[in-house]
């Protein structure tokens, strides 16, 4: 018996022991906004030419956003809105920055919007570009691929956007995602979102470390570190840490534009891997838990279906995207199918 196929015999013991780490039934709720994966559609009126332009960080600007209701009365909320983001708020980058919207409690209670304040809204970058159109679905979907696979992750809502620019009543189309916020994931999960600027490998949960870290190969993301971020800046780079006192850590990962799988316009692997495009994967997990591997597989093994099915469903997919999706999952799967790959592939590229 090869070590690999030992390895997946042994796996589902294994996984006996993994109760917080991988998705379970009976897991607390999401509030209303993401109890649902229908695309939502909304307007949404502002003065988008401003904040195009002036790309506000600082101040929200005011505007408001309708949607129907199931009884399709038409709902209207004001929400602040704002430019956020480093790369993607660049004007060379992206013509239309991202955005965080910030409701009014009060005012959501009783809407789809409950238990939201302040929410990341990943935007379409290019207005009228069929490319970025297919990016940021991929985007949502490599979100999703991460919610079938563990619980403790961001959970994702994807919009058909109406922007109107207000007092002009122009108006452009795009796709958008909105990103839970960390405190409603600490909620769900049971713990706290964490204020460090880095913490050691050992802090980690290492089961969850070990497969957000294949899930960063799977999608070809090497733009991410769950222990350390930017010099200044909170832990972690592209990664969320979560803890409580007393219990490892757990650092969940969001922003996948610069990944293979999404594989955006402006997209460059990380310059210190030296690697030829996004396309190329490159494996990050940490040395120290390459023992679980094993687990991990098993559970990406379990879920290939449901990956797969997520990509075939996603109906705003074009069909040369959704090929290429699909395409490239299924190189992630050949690529750890044996113990030869696992080795070459994971094993001699750990860090």
């Amino acid at each position: 018996m090869t070590r690999m196929v030992l390895w997946l015999a042994l796996a589902p013991i294994l996984l006996v022991w993994l109760p917080t780490t991988y998705a379970q039934e009976g897991s607390p709720a999401a509030t209303p906004l993401f109890d649902s994966h229908e695309t939502l559609n909304v307007r949404m009126v502002a003065p988008f030419d401003d904040i195009a332009r002036d790309r506000p960080i600082d101040e929200y600007v005011s505007g408001k956003i309708y949607y129907s209701a199931g009884d399709e009365e038409l709902v209207e909320l004001d929400i602040g809105i704002r430019a956020r983001g480093r790369y993607r708020r660049r004007p060379d980058i992206c013509a239309f920055p991202p955005l965080r919207l910030n409701f009014k409690k009060s005012q959501v209670e009783d809407s789809l919007f409950a238990g939201n304040d302040k929410i990341k809204l990943v935007t379409h970058c290019r207005t009228g570009s069929h490319v970025y159109e297919q990016a940021i679905l991929a985007e949502y979907l490599a979100y999703r691929i991460l919610n079938q696979l563990t619980d403790i992750s961001f959970r994702v809502r994807l919009l058909q956007i109406e922007y109107v620019t207000a007092d002009v009543e122009e108006s452009f189309d795009g796709y958008g995602v909105l990103i839970e916020h960390k405190d409603n994931v600490a909620k769900r999960i049971g713990v706290s979102p964490l204020s460090i600027e880095s913490t050691p490998v050992s802090s980690m949960n290492p089961e969850h470390l070990n497969l957000s870290s294949v899930f960063q190969y799977l999608i070809g993301n090497t733009d991410f570190s769950p222990i350390a971020g930017s010099p200044g800046d909170d832990c972690c780079h592209n990664h969320t840490l979560f803890g409580n006192e007393g219990e490892s850590y757990f650092s969940i990962p969001y922003d996948f534009d610069m990944s293979g799988f999404v594989s955006a316009p402006y997209a460059a692997p990380n310059p210190k891997l030296h690697l030829d495009s996004v396309q190329e994967r490159r494996y990050r997990g940490r040395c120290v838990n390459n023992d679980l591997l094993p687990t991990t597989l098993e559970a990406f093994l379990a879920k290939r279906s449901d990956i797969e099915s997520l990509v075939r469903e996603q109906s705003e997919l074009s069909r040369r995207k959704r090929n290429d999706l699909l395409t490239y999952i299924d190189q992630f799967y050949r690529s750890v199918s044996n113990s030869r790959g696992v080795n070459r592939n994971l094993i001699r590229k750990c860090e």
